[in-house]
């Protein structure tokens, strides 16, 4: 049980899709989407594309988590898209991953389930699959705000407990970062808890 728990929480720390993009390069900033409405509560945004979103995302900030405590540096997710003959998405397989103090690496592999037709709110669970049937397990995962090339993204949980800052690229504009941590103090989250996270071959993670 214990194992258990220490791989749903390295893999809530990340979350989403696929495709690798260039490494150590600087992200654009780009139009950003976010919910309708000012909210004090998390919201998610209206819609995303798990297509577009699948693939290699890196964690530029987290919020502290017990279960990430291991994970010193190089933290990212990747999601694979699970499709019928017909391409509907079924599920997204995540696989997370961190560099450890000692230089080792950890991972954690898990399955997410669209929670409605949005593709912004997803169920994660990282049970063994023959427990996947059971009606516990299984965390929320929401997209709060997203660049519209999907180059970044905030997701968060509903509980205002767990909150990541993703980019495709190890590094983030200022701008950019300032944006998203503006739209989780907004949505009620503790942003002056924000933990930025350090990359090897990037030698600052926000960047001006």
């Amino acid at each position: 049980m214990k194992a258990l728990l220490k791989h749903t929480g390295i893999a809530l720390a990340l979350l989403v899709p696929l495709a690798a993009y260039s490494t150590f390069s600087h992200a654009e900033t780009g139009n950003m989407v976010t919910p309708a409405t000012a909210a004090t509560t998390p919201h998610s945004v209206p819609s995303v594309d798990l297509n577009k979103y699948a693939g290699q995302w890196y964690e530029i900030a987290r919020l502290p988590m017990y279960f990430q405590r291991n994970c010193a540096s190089d933290v990212t997710a990747t999601y694979n898209l699970n499709q019928t003959d017909a391409g509907k998405i079924e599920s997204v397989d995540v696989i997370n991953q961190c560099k450890k103090a000692d230089g080792s690496m950890m991972s954690a592999t898990g399955i997410a389930k669209p929670a409605n037709e949005s593709g912004s709110q997803l169920k994660v669970t990282f049970l063994p699959s023959w427990l996947r049937w059971l009606p516990v397990g299984k965390a929320d995962y929401w997209v709060l705000a997203l660049d519209e090339d999907y180059k970044s993204a905030l997701v968060g949980t509903p509980d205002n407990k767990y909150l990541w800052i993703l980019s495709r690229t190890p590094t983030l504009s200022q701008s950019t970062y300032d944006k998203y941590v503006n739209t989780a103090k907004i949505q009620g989250y503790d942003v002056s808890k924000l933990e930025i996270t350090s990359h090897s071959g990037a030698a600052q993670t926000v960047t001006q």
